[in-house]
């Protein structure tokens, strides 16, 4: 059944199949990155899906494709959270018991999400590649059926319709970025890309931290990195796909890398331009465009999906404000003697700094007559800002440093 995967007429069936279980998610152009870049931007939403990410596509497929009795022994799969509520959703379309191992890492959210579809989750291991090992370690003890969430052509297949998408509603599109993980949503989406139009450039997009795509592309053949670091928990694979790896080296035009900082900020960008909440996976093309060097281009970035858990969120925000110096810490050293608090207070409340907490350390200096430290975390409007503070300080007659910030 595989080798007849990934073609033009399996395709269009598997754009059928989908629509029972996908919402339709209509590119929005983004006027902040297409200004930003010199391009014309436009985001492609997986994120609003309902189970809230691509995955649902390649998984329902999948799931169509089984004959009764593959469903009947009941599902498994391993995943770090959006191939798991994928296939958890698609098992309860068809009435199948469903098991998924995650790794122990995954956020709440993921895992309480797939356990609202009636699936039965198991959490083991670190990194997916652990979770994996595991799935196939229950399948083989209880007969499952085993549903790869990436090295599987059928899923790749499933997954590869949102390039028919974005070829019928954006035609003369020259860019499309795809984030990786382990590969199948690049494999599906780069080979239907070229199938409708060979001049479309399909570039992947990897966290720097889990970049075995790029790592094997390099070695020319599939290579496992020893370890994996990075808050793109949904693409934080070792291994990517032996059955997608041809597909890959043949269709993928490029890939980019994207740091942990870059996901950082790409998140407040969407946020406060898009009003959108995206995975840390999902923000990776996005992260991406600052990478691409050209000009007046139609690019789509696929956002791959928005299932961030709260906790994570509002640390994303917090680092995110501190990064782009709309937070920061200012240490200052002044006499402990009534009046010099408030006239520190005053120094900056006329530069329209805002304090949003104070330390006062006594204990700085053996003399505290002399010197105590007053550390100042302050909300500013960014960089320029910033600079206008620490300057009203240094001529006010003290010696600001900034210093790391803890909120």
């Amino acid at each position: 059944m595989e080798g007849q995967m990934l073609t033009l007429e399996k395709f269009e069936e598997a754009c059928e199949v989908v629509k029972r279980v996908t919402l339709e998610t209509k590119l929005v152009f983004s006027d902040y990155f297409s200004a930003m870049t010199g391009n014309k931007v436009y985001l492609k939403p997986e994120n609003m899906q309902f189970t809230g990410a691509y995955k649902v596509r390649g998984a329902y497929y999948k799931m169509s494709t089984l004959s009764e009795e593959e469903r009947a022994k009941g599902l498994i799969t391993a995943s770090a959270g959006n191939h798991a509520q994928g296939v958890a959703y698609a098992a309860k379309c068809y009435g199948a018991k469903a098991t998924i191992v995650m790794p122990t890492t995954t956020p709440l959210m993921k895992v309480n999400r797939t356990k609202s579809y009636g699936a039965e989750v198991v959490l083991f291991g670190d990194v997916y590649d652990e979770a994996c090992a595991r799935a196939y370690e229950l399948a083989e003890e209880h007969g499952y059926t085993f549903i790869h969430p990436f090295d599987d052509l059928t899923v790749a297949t499933g997954q590869g319709t949102i390039a028919m998408e974005i070829v019928k509603e954006l035609p003369l599109v020259d860019y499309i970025l795809v984030p990786i993980g382990g590969g199948g949503l690049a494999t599906g989406v780069s080979v239907l890309a070229k199938l409708l139009n060979p001049k479309i450039q399909v570039i992947g997009v990897e966290p720097a931290g889990a970049n075995c795509m790029q790592e094997s592309l390099k070695a020319g053949s599939v290579t496992t990195l020893p370890e994996v670091n990075t808050i793109a928990d949904g693409t934080a694979v070792k291994t990517p796909g032996e059955k997608l790896f041809p597909y890959l080296q043949k269709n993928l035009d490029d890939i980019i890398t994207v740091n942990d900082e870059e996901l950082v900020v790409t998140f407040l960008d969407m946020v406060e331009n898009h009003k959108m909440v995206a995975e840390n996976s999902g923000l990776l093309t996005v992260a991406a465009l600052r990478h691409l060097d050209v000009k007046d281009k139609k690019i789509v970035s696929i956002i791959s999906g928005g299932n961030m858990d709260v906790i994570t969120m509002s640390s994303v925000v917090q680092q995110g404000l501190i990064m782009r110096d709309r937070i920061f810490t200012v240490s200052v050293l002044l006499p402990d003697k009534p009046g010099e608090l408030y006239r520190v207070s005053g120094i900056i409340a006329d530069v329209n700094g805002n304090v949003i907490k104070l330390e006062h350390n006594q204990f700085v200096s053996i003399n505290r007559n002399a010197a105590v430290e007053l550390r100042i975390t302050l909300e500013t409007f960014g960089t320029e800002h910033k600079q206008q503070i620490m300057d009203a300080l240094e001529k006010g007659g003290y010696k600001p440093k900034q210093v790391r910030t803890v909120i």
